[in-house]
């Protein structure tokens, strides 16, 4: 049962670590460049990008109970049509 609740929860953990992720990366090569502007630049664009993903982080979360049901009735269609009118 573990294993189960752990490989329908890995996607959902990987996509949630993957905002700081980026940041850091992004810090960590232009770090390297010496010049302070650019890490300015990558504080604002990380903003930017960190508000529009949760902004529509609904849709994710929105639709993700309705796809779960739709998975657990082995309906491949219904998780379709919550594709589409998401």
């Amino acid at each position: 049962m573990n294993r189960k609740i752990l490989r329908l929860a890995l996607p959902s953990i990987v996509s949630n670590i993957t905002v700081p992720l980026l940041g850091l990366v992004d810090v960590t090569i232009v770090g390297h460049l010496g010049e302070t502007a650019y890490i300015g630049a990558i504080a604002v664009g990380g903003l930017l990008f960190t508000i529009l993903y949760w902004n529509f982080g609904f849709l994710r979360m929105g639709t993700s109970g309705l796809t779960s049901q739709a998975y657990g009735r082995k309906d491949a269609a219904g998780e379709m049509r919550v594709l589409i009118q998401a």
